[in-house]
């Protein structure tokens, strides 16, 4: 095994593409990398870096073979198809009113996102993001774009009061167009993110959880709402729920391809199934559990959001609730009824029990054995 290694990274210097080399000092190593075609040091990047094109990529793997590893993970970037997220949808993009002087996103960016097969909130989300980007720089070639341009065009984010995950969309985004676009993995490696919030789930009582379930308009939303709560299910997947999904005999709800295009099981109440055999007399669904009456296409996302919000307004709860507080009361109830942590895990489609931990904060089981220094 080699103990010597070397790694590749994109670099974009005086506006031309090279290959960046960082290594631990080594006297082997620097004697090679002097036998490169005019080697340079950058200082901004700390490291040596060589024009990059075939030839010269071909001769350092020439150069070090034998002597020392070439680490391509951030040279040669291949990102797993999503091969479930469905048909994406590009005519809103095609039909929308565009102000005049708009910049908009460049073909090969959208053709990139099919081609990777990402869903049709990411691909909306990143165009959004990287028009907002591209139209801060209005007057910029998109391909001299350097990495002070986008920490300014950050700072500006940050003064105007964006969330991390803005942020974090908006650094996703503009990545994707000059690392996976344009072929330069790590072109902007050295790009901060914001720090990861740490940030409690908001959770809803049993009994407002029920009120709001009362307070639904029909048998069709209130088998939506109960659906959110009772099997703990996100948006996109109470929405990508088929007739065929709901096992009746085992009382379960198969989940096909949610995030991270996982397949998993989770409960089905039998209150919900009494409710929704009265839904599917009523509203007569053909594939999908939930859909558009007119169209027959699946029930559209807005359209879930404002019947949870809504039914929270008539219950008389004055924060406004959404579907994914639903989802965070159903995992955080389980556990302060008892149920393992590792079945809620299962039940959620958590990677691991360190993602569903959040809940024990929240969970108040764990409070009500404290003594009330008052009494």
């Amino acid at each position: 095994m080699l103990n010597k290694h070397i790694t590749l990274k994109h670099l974009f210097i005086e506006e031309k593409q090279c290959i960046g080399m960082q290594f631990n000092s080594d006297k082997v190593i620097q004697a090679l990398i002097r036998e490169l075609p005019n080697p340079k040091w950058s200082k901004s990047f700390n490291m040596v870096y060589i024009a990059n094109n075939e030839s010269n990529l071909n001769l350092i793997f020439d150069k070090f073979k034998g002597v020392a590893w070439v680490n391509c993970n951030y040279f040669f970037q291949d990102r797993k198809l999503n091969n479930n997220n469905g048909i994406i949808d590009f005519d809103w993009f095609r039909k929308r009113s565009k102000k005049q002087d708009f910049r908009t996103c460049p073909e090969e960016f959208l053709q990139k996102l099919e081609l990777k097969k990402y869903s049709n909130s990411t691909v909306k989300n990143y165009v959004h993001s990287f028009e907002n980007f591209i139209n801060y720089y209005k007057d910029k070639e998109l391909f001299s774009v350097n990495e002070n341009d986008i920490r300014l065009y950050l700072q500006k984010l940050i003064k105007e009061g964006k969330s991390n995950s803005y942020i974090n969309m908006a650094i996703n985004a503009i990545k994707f167009y000059y690392e996976i676009v344009l072929g330069m993995p790590n072109r902007f490696y050295s790009v901060e993110r914001p720090r990861k919030e740490s940030k409690l789930p908001k959770v809803l009582s049993k009994e407002e959880i029920i009120s709001i379930i009362e307070h639904t308009n029909n048998i069709k939303h209130k088998c939506i709402v109960s659906l959110l709560y009772s099997s703990g299910l996100r948006r996109n997947e109470l929405l990508q729920l088929k007739l065929i999904d709901i096992d009746s005999k085992r009382m379960v709800i198969r989940v096909e391809q949610s995030k991270g295009n996982k397949d998993r099981y989770t409960v089905l109440n039998k209150s919900v199934l009494d409710n929704l055999r009265k839904y599917f007399k009523i509203y007569k669904p053909k594939t999908y559990l939930f859909e558009n009456p007119i169209s027959d296409n699946k029930y559209s996302s807005s359209s879930v959001l404002k019947i949870v919000v809504k039914s929270a307004e008539n219950a008389g709860i004055k924060e406004r609730v959404t579907p994914h507080m639903l989802r965070h009361s159903f995992a955080t109830h389980l556990l302060e009824s008892g149920t393992d942590i590792r079945y809620i895990q299962l039940l959620l489609g958590h990677n691991s029990t360190k993602t569903t931990e959040i809940y024990t904060h929240v969970a108040t089981n764990s409070f009500k054995e404290i003594k009330d220094l008052l009494s």
